[in-house]
């Protein structure tokens, strides 16, 4: 069975950085893809980023464009999320998916989810 296991997270200042990892445990990933959402209270739980497990091609939310970045390891089994330039509206849980076949910003579509990771941006 898959299990993704997060870790990182926590609080940070504005305009800080904080780096969110994500692995996998009982696979490794040959296709599909990886993605990181975010839930904020009062709000639907939104997409942040995703890479294609084999491609390592990658896709941004607009609102994190140029600030976080996605990658992957090279075995296949962890991902991670550097997030730099932090402001306060990215306060968040955030949430590590994989999928089989094409990417896709739909949580619905996705299989397998991290347990969470909360990201707290506040002076």
């Amino acid at each position: 069975q898959v299990q993704l296991i997060e870790s990182g997270g926590g609080l940070v200042q504005p305009g800080g950085s904080l780096r969110l990892s994500c692995a996998a445990s009982g696979r490794t990933f040959s296709r599909g893809y990886m993605a990181w959402f975010r839930h904020a209270p009062g709000k639907e739980r939104e997409f942040v980023a995703a890479i294609g497990w084999s491609s390592g091609t990658t896709n941004y939310a607009d609102s994190v464009k140029g600030r976080f970045t996605i990658s992957r390891d090279n075995a296949k089994t962890t991902g991670t999320l550097q997030m730099n330039s932090l402001k306060p509206e990215d306060t968040a849980v955030y949430y590590c998916a994989t999928k089989s076949g094409v990417q896709s910003y739909d949580p619905a579509e996705y299989q397998y989810w991290g347990q969470g990771s909360q990201v707290t941006v506040s002076s």
